[in-house]
């Protein structure tokens, strides 16, 4: 623990200025030397003594100076929570958080279920602000309230777009813009007849999700049903990706490794299992790489990284996993071996294998390794002439195995 005094103030700001500043924050700004802060934040804290420094592009040009200035009384103007998708959290990991003392106001979330009578507990907060709008379609369950920090005033249109796209088209939606100042205004209508114009850049959008009965909403249970998925035969099907899953057992802020990705079904319903989980998939064709990029845009996980390249090759200098998924490739030779010593202690490695040859690998993988080996096997009903049979698909083993 830093013995350091509390040099560094983070003061949020509403659209009301000064005038909605405590007096302990107004205090730490006036008795600061250097502010910094955007320059729509700089103008709502005027008259200002200090040297003021505008944000450069990107902000983390400015960090070092900030630094630099380590014993002197520094005050950075955020918007609202600067620890809610503020720069707050941005500055804790450079600074310790006992050298800094901070002065959050409500944020746009708070401020928007304050005008909306929403409870904040039961609404799902997410920021577009600098992020794929993508990301708001997992969240997109019906009766759902979600509300996110708009990216600038072209975002409320584009997610009604999306929603009329999805079959969401009745959802209701509401722009909440400059929430808290003199220029406040919050404006609505359906996704279906969005007609709003003049949207100030500075605006939260409140959705209320309605889904008409096709609506495509994405299910909450692993083993999406194939069709959800665009490829092209090269796919763990529904039922073995539930059973993959499992074996794979995401825990929070892991990282997989999608080895064979094919369409993507793995690595994306992986981070479909929590916002915090991330993946690559590594993929040798160009052709299914890129459709592995629209199936994680279209299912709402647009992060996902795609590679192109043959393992293991393509493996080097990629963020360590702590779980692995062989879904393609098995039978290449060390490529289990490379995995397996990329993993840490505890990580899990999961292959599938239809071929001998893969199989082959596997059961001498088990031999070497231990684990767990299954052979699982689905039947499904098809029609034969008026009447229906049992067509059984391609067995498939599973190798699962955990590092010591």
């Amino acid at each position: 623990m830093s013995s350091a005094p509390r040099w560094l103030s983070i003061v949020g700001i509403g659209e009301d200025g000064r005038e909605g500043l405590s007096a302990a924050a107004l205090s730490a700004l006036e008795g600061a030397a250097v502010v910094y802060g955007g320059r729509r934040h700089l103008a709502l804290a005027a008259p200002l003594a200090a040297e003021c420094r505008p944000w450069p592009s990107p902000i983390a040009d400015a960090y070092l100076g900030i630094l630099a200035l380590r014993g002197r009384p520094v005050c950075i103007l955020a918007t609202g929570d600067p620890f809610h998708y503020g720069i707050g959290a941005e500055i804790a990991r450079l600074v310790p958080a006992c050298e800094i003392a901070a002065y959050p106001q409500p944020s746009a979330f708070s401020l928007a279920c304050a005008r909306l009578g929403w409870p904040l507990a039961e609404t799902a907060c997410l920021t577009l602000h600098g992020r794929a709008l993508e990301r708001i379609v997992p969240h997109l369950q019906p009766g759902a309230r979600l509300l996110a920090l708009s990216w600038d005033g072209g975002t409320p249109a584009a997610v009604a777009a999306l929603l009329a796209e999805r079959g969401l088209g009745a959802s209701s939606l509401t722009v909440l813009e400059a929430m808290g100042g003199p220029r406040e205004r919050i404006r609505g209508g359906t996704a279906d007849g969005f007609a709003l114009e003049g949207v100030d850049p500075l605006n939260t959008l409140a959705v209320e999700v309605v889904a008409a009965p096709d609506a495509r909403i994405v299910p909450l249970a692993p083993g999406l049903a194939d069709g959800w998925f665009e490829n092209d035969g090269q796919l763990t099907k529904a039922e073995i990706r539930a059973v993959t899953l499992a074996a794979l057992a995401p825990r929070r802020g892991e990282h997989l490794w999608d080895i064979g990705g094919g369409a993507g079904s793995v690595s994306i319903e992986w981070m479909l299992r929590h916002p915090s989980l991330s993946a690559t998939a590594v993929e040798r064709r160009a052709d299914r790489a890129a459709r592995i990029r629209r199936n994680a845009a279209a299912l709402g996980v647009p992060d996902l990284a795609v590679i192109e390249g043959r393992a293991p090759e393509a493996l080097a200098g990629l963020p360590a996993p702590d779980a692995a998924f062989i879904g393609g490739g098995v039978s290449e030779p060390g490529l289990i071996d490379t995995v397996a010593q990329a993993l840490p202690s505890g990580g899990r490695l999961v292959a599938n294998a239809v071929t001998l040859e893969g199989e082959a690998a596997l059961l001498a993988a088990f031999a070497s390794r231990g684990g767990t080996l299954r052979r699982i096997g689905i039947d499904r009903a098809e029609p034969v002439g008026g009447l229906h049979a049992w067509r059984p698909g391609m067995p498939v083993i599973q190798w699962a195995w955990r590092k010591p």
